[in-house]
């Protein structure tokens, strides 16, 4: 009888011992439970560090040669004059001219239009920003020179970062830093404190133009997700 009771004092104290283990565990598992998931951001402008710069020039006529032979001309003033301006010669290329017979697209009337538009394209790829910056503003000059530059080219001049490795760190850094911000204070409204990170994501970096006036100035953009454990 006596052992009986002993067993039984060992199987309650056994189960009971059971059971505060796993309330506690489950105790544990719900605190780490409670997470809080925030976003940071860090935003930067950046002067642009490369530039696509097209040059057209276009010439109607009748005749088919003498077009040929005066956008070679053209091609040829244009790129002496950017080489005189600073611009390296291995940084110009020179397209293939592209001819559109106005006659055979619609036209009715033949003696109102003439037969032939050529188009020549001069293309300008520079790490140089500033240099042809500074040349756009003086087209003018080869209008001197008897090369009428186009004005109606679809391809617009374009604007590139290409540095965006070398601010990477310093940009995730201050994303991180941000979102950690944001969920000290959510801690600090609700009473808890914030814990160890329990998941990040970097997200993507976005590089566009800071406006519509100045596309030479970039904006770089990088947002951070990341989930906190809180403590109490």
């Amino acid at each position: 009888m006596k052992n009986q009771r002993i067993e039984a004092a060992i199987i309650a104290f056994g189960l009971l011992a059971a059971g505060f283990f796993v309330f506690k565990g489950f105790r544990t598992f719900s605190e780490r439970d409670r997470t809080v998931q925030v976003r940071g951001f860090s935003e930067k402008n950046v002067p642009a560090d490369k530039v696509v710069w097209p040059i057209p020039y276009q010439q109607a006529g009748n005749d088919l040669n003498a077009l040929y032979n005066n956008a070679s001309r053209a091609m040829e003033i244009i790129t002496q004059y950017l080489v005189r301006n600073g611009i390296a010669a291995n940084e110009i290329s020179v397209s293939t001219p592209k001819i559109e017979d106005n006659w055979s697209s619609g036209y009715s009337n033949k003696s109102q239009v003439q037969h032939y538009r050529l188009l020549q394209v001069a293309t300008v790829t520079t790490h140089r920003v500033e240099e042809a910056r500074r040349l756009m503003g003086h087209m003018q000059d080869l209008l001197r020179e008897g090369v009428p530059v186009a004005s109606d080219y679809s391809a617009e001049t374009r604007y590139e970062f290409t540095q965006l490795d070398s601010i990477k760190p310093q940009m995730v850094a201050e994303a991180t830093h941000s979102a950690r911000q944001a969920a000290e204070k959510f801690a600090k409204d609700s009473g808890s404190k914030i814990g160890k990170i329990k998941h990040a994501t970097q997200g993507y970096f976005s590089v566009e133009d800071r406006d519509t006036n100045t596309p030479y100035i970039k904006k770089v953009r990088v947002v951070t997700s990341v989930e906190y454990y809180l403590d109490n």
